[in-house]
């Protein structure tokens, strides 16, 4: 059956506007983005079918073209697309973060983060840098490494965040194994981080470990 057929309440485009996109299932949303299905299949059999295939929304997020290209509904096009909405997203999330208390807005920070990181494939070592204020004056990447590991050196924090004038830092990076837990290694260099920053009256408020759709904050745990 078409979606045309459907109750006005069972259609995503109609349901989103009655009710918020908040109502919608992750199918519905993202069949209202393909906007057509396939020989048999509605938009919304599509988009279960590529979610089941990618592994869920992030997964399908983070996927390089190579990997979308074999997929029903998504050609270069629809990738392009993609592409946009996300990079939009991101942008939208930095004028929240630089308009406003990062603090008080954690759950933008933490939406920020994944959408920052989790495209990455091997790792990447970024720090958001605070006024006193606690309002975002950049975001920068800092180190990038392998698969598995970054090699991070504190006198090169500590003058990057001399130079921008910050007051506090949040520290972010990648896990490509999907695995956001933390290793020793990275609790010994967020306490190497805080202790060489703190010599110059920077602090460190968080450190931010990004897998897939999870963002594990230390600062929630105890970590810091």
């Amino acid at each position: 059956m078409a979606i045309t057929d459907w109750p006005e309440l069972e259609r995503p485009r109609e349901k989103l506007l009655q009710l918020g996109p908040a109502s919608l299932s992750d199918a519905e949303l993202l069949a209202i983005f393909l906007r057509t299905g396939a020989r048999g299949k509605s938009a919304v059999d599509l988009a279960r079918e590529l979610l089941v295939r990618c592994g869920g929304l992030g997964a399908l997020f983070a996927a390089k073209r190579a990997e979308l290209a074999g997929l029903p509904g998504l050609g270069n096009a629809k990738f392009s697309q993609l592409q946009a909405v996300l990079e939009m997203a991101r942008r939208a999330l930095a004028e929240t973060l630089r308009s406003s208390d990062a603090l008080g807005s954690p759950g933008a920070v933490r939406d920020f983060l994944r959408l920052t990181l989790s495209k990455h494939e091997r790792e990447v070592f970024l720090a958001v840098m605070l006024d006193a204020q606690n309002r975002v004056l950049a975001c920068e990447e800092l180190f990038r490494g392998t698969l598995t590991q970054t090699s991070v050196y504190p006198r090169e924090v500590v003058k990057c965040a001399l130079e921008r004038n910050a007051a506090a830092v949040i520290f972010a990076h990648n896990h490509p194994s999907g695995v956001a837990e933390p290793s020793h290694a990275d609790q010994v260099l967020t306490q190497s981080l805080k202790q060489a920053l703190a010599l110059v009256d920077i602090k460190v408020l968080d450190h931010f470990i990004v897998a897939g759709n999870s963002a594990l904050s230390f600062a929630e745990r105890g970590l810091i």
